[in-house]
């Protein structure tokens, strides 16, 4: 009989992104659609506890009370399909989830927590898989999962699987961000249902990512501000016009850039500096009340 291994449990933090910008290139046979995106990390983060338990089987909790816990939750199925390829003698483990982030919000949340589940039990396990096994287990969760499998910006291809790390943008440091999610949810398939009403968001032209990247790198902002894009605003701002309403203000107040982020509803709006972002907030809440949910951070 194999004696039975504990380990010592681990917090991890699961960081959200924003897409700076986001370029579908048309619908797939297979139903997806093809894309290119320029991810970006942000510094806001749920927190993961993973721990080892005797008893079988995978334990899952959460503080948000409106978070599913079976295997509907994206960090259930990270589990599972782990486990299946580490057995652990009957081992299981329970992971506890701590939300920041929003759902619905286009944010990648959910997409995180998957990802950061996988990275995590590895290293709670003793680095059973490799990086290869993990990016595979995480293609099959969703598009976005394999971006959180690492810390870096990157452009993704494919339906947003393919995950191409790049160096950080020097112009974007120090930097600061809000993000608004006004309250309610777009649902991502919705979003990309409703592409078929608008041709031209649905057959984008390739090469905006690699346009954006070099405008970046310049540290030109006029002309970076310019090249932020979302194929996804087509439907989402025609549905919900308030949306570019928080654009429009944002940069009124000394924004730069700004976007919704992936499917939505999330605004996030870029500014010179942390003050300057935060000196925006009062003025916003004055216009469009404080029922929303809204964070300032640094990059």
């Amino acid at each position: 009989m194999m004696q039975e291994r504990f380990f010592m449990p681990l917090i991890r933090t699961s960081p959200c992104k924003v897409n700076l910008l986001l370029n579908i290139l048309g619908r797939r046979p297979d139903g997806f659609h093809d894309l290119e995106t320029l991810f970006h990390p942000v510094p806001l983060c749920d927190e993961l506890t993973l721990d080892t338990a005797a008893e079988p089987g995978i334990r899952f909790t959460c503080d948000h009370p409106e978070l599913p816990t079976d295997r509907s939750n994206l960090v259930v199925r990270a589990a599972e399909q782990f486990l299946a390829e580490v057995p652990q003698s009957g081992q299981g483990v329970r992971i506890h989830l701590s939300k920041r982030i929003p759902l619905a919000a286009g944010l990648g949340g959910g997409s995180s927590n998957a990802a950061r589940t996988l990275v995590g039990l590895n290293d709670l396990l003793g680095r059973p898989l490799t990086s290869g096994a993990l990016d595979r287990i995480a293609a099959t969760l969703g598009s976005d999962v394999n971006f959180f499998l690492q810390d870096h910006p990157a452009r993704a291809t494919g339906r947003g699987e393919r995950v191409e790390p790049v160096a950080p943008f020097e112009v974007l440091r120090g930097r600061g961000m809000i993000l608004y999610h006004p309250g309610f949810g777009i649902s991502t398939a919705w979003a990309y249902r409703e592409l078929a009403q608008y041709p031209q968001a649905l057959n984008g032209t390739p090469g905006r990512v690699s346009d954006l990247e070099s405008a970046l790198r310049s540290g030109d902002l006029a002309e970076a501000g310019r090249r932020f894009y979302n194929s996804l605003e087509a439907p989402a701002l025609h549905k919900y016009p308030v949306l570019d309403l928080y654009q429009r203000f944002f940069r009124e107040h000394g924004a730069w850039a700004a976007l919704m982020s992936g499917s939505g509803s999330t605004t996030f709006a870029l500014f010179p500096d942390e003050p300057t972002a935060r000196a925006a907030v009062e003025p916003f809440e004055s216009r469009f009340g404080t029922a929303g949910w809204m964070q300032v951070v640094g990059l």
